[in-house]
């Protein structure tokens, strides 16, 4: 693709909003998709992937504790995760540093689009430099996010862990970001080895998934046709940590295969 086509991918990312997340099989997803395309449009990813969606590939990062795994597991309240989300393995389309936090019920995210070559000297523990952020990004905002980014890394002593990778497809409200739909699918986890390349796993585990993971993402209010949408389906919200469940499935086949390290 052309050099900055990733990089408005999420640009305008909901600073707060809230995530609810259910499992279907394929039939009912198809149903609810067709559902929800009265009220939302593909998008543009979507639109030029079709089918089945487009690649959704991040390295999660943690300590040698796996302490931001561990944190999901128990259901902590108030936690946070740090990624490095990238949508495909060409070096010069940018990478997104990402922190998601979750208060309570909701979910705040920061987002700085950098170089492969800055996540690469983020991964390796450099300090923040405005020099990673790639291209024309370097707003106050993106430079916020790039130093709180490092500044929880260093906090916790993160380094990258496990890549997790899946298939996407996501409708949005066609005026504002504030209302969003995604079908997630073909989850797999993958090991991350320290100072590679960012890369779509190719030796990867695959979670136990239970159908498609279907999520409402909504700022503010609960949208009335998508409580409408939750009883017609039946929907219980449940819990799907993408990371834990390829730590899982990742260390079920290799007990010994995660060990977080920038070495």
């Amino acid at each position: 693709g052309s050099k900055g086509e990733g990089a408005v991918a999420g640009q305008g990312l909901q600073s707060s909003r809230f995530e609810y997340k259910y499992y279907v099989n394929e039939g009912r997803a198809r149903a609810i998709r067709h559902f929800v395309e009265s009220y939302l449009e593909p998008d543009e990813f979507l639109v030029k992937y079709g089918g089945i969606g487009y690649p959704v590939c991040s390295l999660y990062m943690d300590n040698s504790g796996l302490l931001l795994y561990d944190q999901t597991l128990q259901g902590m309240k108030n936690r946070f995760k740090l990624r490095i989300r990238f949508y495909d393995d060409n070096p010069e389309n940018p990478a997104f540093l990402e922190i998601k936090r979750r208060e309570t019920d909701v979910i705040k995210k920061k987002r700085a689009a950098v170089t492969r070559e800055g996540a690469q000297r983020v991964l390796a523990g450099d300090p923040p430099s405005a020099e990673f952020l790639f291209g024309n990004n370097q707003t106050t905002k993106a430079l916020d996010a790039l130093y709180e980014f490092c500044l929880l890394r260093d906090r916790i002593a993160a380094a990258g862990c496990t890549y997790v990778y899946y298939h996407r497809q996501a409708y949005v409200s066609p005026d504002s970001n504030a209302v969003r739909v995604t079908f997630d699918r073909q989850l797999e986890g993958g090991i991350y080895v320290p100072r590679t390349e960012l890369a779509i796993p190719r030796d990867s585990a695959r979670p136990k998934l239970e159908g498609v993971v279907l999520e409402l993402k909504f700022t503010d209010r609960f949208p009335s046709w998508m409580e409408m949408l939750a009883e017609d389906f039946n929907l219980q919200r449940t819990s799907v940590p993408k990371y834990v469940k390829c730590v899982d499935a990742l260390r079920a086949r290799d007990p010994s295969s995660l060990r977080p390290s920038r070495i």
